[in-house]
């Protein structure tokens, strides 16, 4: 089998794991202040470190297959315009009008050569340079470039389209950003896959309480007793620190008969669910035959939003494949909204005032991981690494 010898380990630690009624575990428990989920000052401070200073995912890399393609994103908080240039680059834009302001563009996806403003006109090309405005000579004599749209950082890396939602003096080393999880998502081979769904759910909740969803196995098998719960070990899963990033593999059951297959023999895919935490608000979550990517995104204290691309990896063909792959749909959503409903229960009784502080356990690795690496940004300890520094 072609797994890569990161996997090979993984499938050694797991099967250690059944040998010995054994699971991985941090060194001690984690007490996060209550707080840090209800603070105003707290949020906007977090808002403005992960919504701003890091590289996201902003779509699939089909949302641009074509030359002049272009897409618009808001669910940062600030408005982005994203293009494939006739030149097949793909670039990022704020997507607000140099003159008084206005969106550029309201459509939400299309083909252009140029960006038009409708409130006076003023013209962008695709790579954001101004390229026309009306009545040029009541500006005087406007320097053009300084007046094009502003330029964000963008990049297009294992068929996924990212973008840093603020201008950066320095350019951005994606690939060092990336570096830990890289022979992950090479091997995924996104960018041949195709968009099957996308869906957007906004959730009561802040956006830590979504996002500790994913980050631990410990609650499979109370909150999901009748869907996730059988399919996969319980609370056997192994965790790799990519910091900032986590890999979490998640065991089907049954998977202790591989002891008794040889080595060269056992395939990773086909016995795991791969839930790759990517810094700060993303998960690649890979099943067996195909992959989710999930975005959580905090709009308040006691809010967020929940966005997901369900990727397949062919065009669906006939109403077999239909039907299997909207199984499969069906099946993710039940299991989460199972966490949605529970982390609406969390976010009601913050203000009860019956804690001070969660208590996260040992078993719950990835969520330790995933806070580590937080808190770290917060702190101002974990820059995203620029082309100038390497």
């Amino acid at each position: 089998m072609n797994n890569s010898q990161e996997e090979d380990r993984i499938i050694e630690a797991v099967l250690a794991h059944c040998r010995n009624g054994s699971t991985d575990q941090e060194a001690q428990i984690m007490r996060i202040p209550v707080g840090e989920y209800t603070s105003a000052r707290y949020f906007h401070r977090e808002v403005q470190t992960f919504m701003r200073e890091y590289p996201l995912i902003v779509g699939h890399v089909s949302a641009l297959a074509e030359l002049g393609a272009f897409f618009t994103h808001d669910l940062f908080g600030v408005p982005l315009l994203v293009t494939r240039t006739r030149a097949g680059k793909v670039r990022a834009f704020l997507n607000v009008c140099r003159h008084r302001g206005a969106k550029v563009e309201t459509r939400q996806s299309g083909t252009a050569n140029t960006f038009s403003c409708p409130y006076h006109g003023w013209t962008y090309g695709a790579d954001g340079l101004l390229r026309g405005l009306r009545h040029a000579p009541g500006f005087g004599d406007i320097d053009r470039e300084e007046f094009s749209l502003v330029e964000l950082p963008a990049f297009e890396r294992f068929g996924l389209l990212w973008v840093k939602p603020s201008p950066s003096d320095e350019p951005l080393d994606i690939d060092g950003w990336l570096a830990p999880m890289s022979e992950q998502l090479q091997s995924l081979r996104l960018a041949d896959h195709v968009l099957f769904k996308a869906w957007t759910v906004p959730l009561n909740m802040n956006w830590h309480i979504a996002l500790e969803g994913f980050q631990e196995q410990y609650h499979f098998c109370s909150a999901h007793k009748h869907t996730a719960c059988a399919a996969y070990l319980d609370n056997q899963g192994i965790y790799l620190d990519q910091y900032p990033h986590v890999r979490h593999a998640v065991p089907v059951a049954g998977f202790e008969k591989l002891a008794d297959v040889p080595v060269r023999e056992r395939s990773y895919r086909a016995h795991f669910m791969t839930q790759n935490y990517l810094f700060p608000c993303h998960f690649v979550q890979v099943m067996t035959d195909h992959v989710y990517v999930h975005t959580i995104t905090p709009t308040a204290t006691d809010a967020c939003v929940f966005s997901c691309m369900m990727l397949i990896p062919e065009t669906v063909s006939g109403a077999k494949a239909e039907r299997h792959w909207q199984a499969n749909y069906e099946v993710v959503r039940r299991v989460f909204d199972e966490d949605f409903a529970i982390g609406a229960s969390i976010q009601a009784g913050l203000a009860a005032g019956a804690n001070t502080h969660f208590t996260v356990g040992r078993y719950e690795v990835g969520l330790q991981m995933s806070r580590r690496a937080l808190n770290d940004a917060l702190a101002g300890r974990l820059p995203v690494p620029t082309l100038r520094q390497t």
